[in-house]
C-alpha cells in the first residue's frame, strides 16, 4: 500500500513537471535530442559563452584559450572556472569530441 502510494505520488510529480510528456510517443527522450540543446564549449563563440550564467568576458576568454576539452568538468580541473560558476552551467554545456 505504501509503495503504491509513493509510486502514484512520484508519477503525479513527474506529470506536473512535464517530464512524462517528454516521453510520449517515442517511449523515451533520446540522448541526442537532449544533447542538441547543450552548448559545446569546444566550439562556442565568446558571445555564446557569455550568455551562460556567471560567464563574462574574462571567463569566456579563459574557456576559449583552454580548448580543447575532453570533458566539461575540465573547466574546474584545469582551473578555468571556479566550482560555483561551473555548478551554474554544467547542465547547459557539453564538450563534444571531433
Amino acid at each position: 500500500m505504501r509503495t503504491t502510494f509513493l509510486a502514484m505520488l512520484l508519477g503525479m510529480v513527474l506529470l506536473s513537471l512535464g517530464v512524462v510528456d517528454a516521453w510520449k510517443g517515442s517511449g523515451a527522450l533520446t540522448y541526442a535530442a537532449a544533447e542538441a540543446d547543450l552548448l559545446d564549449i569546444n566550439k562556442a563563440t565568446a558571445d555564446q559563452l557569455k550568455a551562460l550564467p556567471g560567464i563574462g568576458d574574462a571567463y569566456a576568454e579563459k574557456i576559449i584559450k583552454g580548448r580543447p576539452y575532453a570533458r566539461k568538468d575540465e573547466l574546474v580541473t584545469k582551473q578555468i572556472l571556479p566550482r560555483a560558476t561551473y555548478e551554474q552551467i554544467k547542465y547547459k554545456i557539453i564538450a563534444k569530441q571531433k
